[in-house]
């Protein structure tokens, strides 16, 4: 009988305790205390906000089994207002490092159940460490944020923990990617760490981010405004450019994360990974002789370019819902990763404005850090004119892409697909502005202006002769001689600001080609080294 009740009692006893050393078991037992967070309850309460905990955000991005986690068992060293007597496992951050699609990166995911996520200096200097550990051996650094923000009873050290992290930012700014996911607030000080890095993803519903919050707001200018409406996903991905991607859900925003580093190199010694190319490489573009009778004033969206000429015609935008016209993002041409640079007519006619330039100039400048060849599409008609822009800054914000292109050593090839008027086709990387490669179709208009404003110009007093039955005509007759003459490819062709004149079928092909011959014409590591700052 006592030999059944003992055979019961061990097969009740955990598992973990059958033959296991002491001081193992003891291990265990921290560990798994300290992997609790802040607890049940307040596990319960993140949930109920419909957000993952911070361990479930690393399972979902990483690959299965990669994460290893460090300084788990580091606690806060203030004493002041009971800190010392509450139990804050990891000080509210963890840290570690793991694999995305097999390959090496540092992560920190705030632990919004652990004092609110707020930032400590023993929870600054866990942050600091993976980020060191990142750029010492040239790998993405990944940070998941959700945070109340500086510790108020850690005083001024938090705030040099800020510091710290924003010193660490710039360090690795165009050294290694950086990339900032919002997924909780993100307020005061410690939005300028996600605005020092390379990427920044929020989620809808759950992500906020500013310097003063609604309360503040409220006491100091009276206006009465919500999170959302403050500082919500809709608002930084359209209005204030800090977002670069949206996700519906937090494994919407882990998907669109993994797929942006399918298209970056590990660090600026490193070019971006190719992929086997099932498509063909002389594929035809057809579609695109539609541009040679398109009417250069109606507008398009530069996307469908886009599509025809990438790798299966994948096309990964970047800041899709900020100034619209102007289009960034990645694709495979060749199997080769390319970023790519283009006019959208479809949105204030494909001209560039304050923010437009400041989009591409960044993004130009990224790609220039991570040695990502540089494609950029043309169909411009010009700076967009106004009284607002020219006091906002148009010509400082202009010429920060005039800035970009020049400074960047990467290869670039440049097509004029239609229009390309003024200052805003030299801007638009063209061949004095060291276009590698510069190619038009035949549909290209490239002159100081457009051919009706020209001649318009040129030809006033003869029109103004005419009777006003007869200046339409005079017009239309006058603005084709002057394209023909002043604003063809095949002038622009002759003066060499365009090497070649292509057939839009064939435009895949040519650009494949062009980035094939300049693949060699920088090496990893290369350039100079200046960091990616935010423009």
């Amino acid at each position: 009988m006592e030999t059944k009740e003992a055979a019961a009692q061990e097969k009740e006893a955990p598992r973990k305790t059958r033959g296991v050393p002491e001081g193992i078991q003891r291990t265990r037992d921290i560990i798994e205390k300290a992997m609790e967070g802040g607890g049940q309850e307040r596990v319960a309460a993140q949930k109920a906000k419909g957000k993952f905990t911070a361990r479930e955000r690393i399972h979902y991005l990483l690959d299965d089994g990669s994460f290893q986690e460090f300084d788990l068992l580091v606690t806060t060293r203030c004493d002041d207002f009971g800190l010392s007597d509450k139990h804050i496992p990891g000080d509210g951050v963890i840290t570690g490092i793991g694999r995305i699609n097999g390959r090496e990166v540092c992560i920190f995911a705030q632990d919004f159940t652990v004092l609110g996520g707020s930032l400590g200096l023993a929870h600054a200097q866990k942050i600091c460490k993976i980020m060191d550990l990142a750029y010492d051996n040239r790998v993405p650094v990944i940070g998941l944020l959700d945070s109340g923000g500086a510790r108020i009873q850690e005083g001024v050290d938090s705030l040099d923990g800020y510091a710290e992290i924003f010193y660490r930012n710039v360090k690795c700014s165009g050294v290694i990617p950086q990339i900032s996911v919002i997924l909780g607030p993100c307020a005061g000080g410690a939005v300028y760490s996600p605005a020092l890095t390379d990427y920044v993803f929020m989620v809808e519903g759950i992500s906020h981010m500013f310097v003063t919050g609604p309360d503040v707001v409220k006491a100091a200018t009276g206006e009465d405004v919500s999170f959302d409406t403050l500082g919500g996903s809709a608002v930084h991905s359209a209005k204030s450019g800090v977002c670069h991607f949206v996700a519906k859900s937090e494994p919407d925003c882990f998907r669109q994360l993994r797929e942006l580093l399918s298209y970056l190199p590990q660090s600026r010694w490193e070019k971006a990974p190719t992929m086997a190319n099932p498509d063909p490489i002389r594929r035809g573009t057809p579609v695109l002789e539609t541009f040679v009778k398109v009417d250069p004033r109606k507008p398009y969206r530069v996307h469908h370019v886009i599509f025809q000429i990438a790798d299966e015609h994948k096309f990964f935008e970047v800041q899709t819902n900020f100034a619209k016209n102007i289009v960034v993002g990645f694709l495979r041409m060749g199997g080769e990763v390319v970023g790519v640079i283009a006019n959208n007519p479809a949105h204030m006619a494909g001209a560039l404005d304050i923010d437009a330039s400041d989009k591409a100039a960044r993004f130009i400048r990224f790609l220039n850090a991570f040695n990502i060849p540089i494609l950029t599409l043309v169909d411009v008609p010009g700076y967009w004119p106004g009284v607002q822009q020219e006091h906002a800054g148009i010509i400082r914000h202009g010429a920060k892409i005039l800035y970009a292109y020049s400074e960047a050593t990467v290869p670039k090839v440049t097509v004029v697909t239609r229009k390309a008027y003024g200052g805003a086709y030299i801007a638009m990387s063209s061949k004095h502005m060291r276009g590698d490669m510069n190619f038009a179709l035949p549909s290209a208009e490239i002159a100081v202006m457009g051919p009706k404003g020209a001649t318009e110009i040129l030809y006033s007093r003869e029109i103004a002769k005419a009777t006003p039955e007869e200046q339409t005509a005079l017009k239309d007759k006058l603005a084709k001689e002057y394209a023909d003459k002043f604003a063809s490819p095949y002038q622009t062709a002759r003066s060499g600001s365009v090497d070649e004149v292509i057939e839009p079928t064939q435009m895949r092909y040519k650009i494949i080609r062009a980035f094939k011959f300049l693949r060699e014409k920088r090496k990893p590591g290369e350039n100079p080294g200046t960091g990616n700052i935010p423009l």
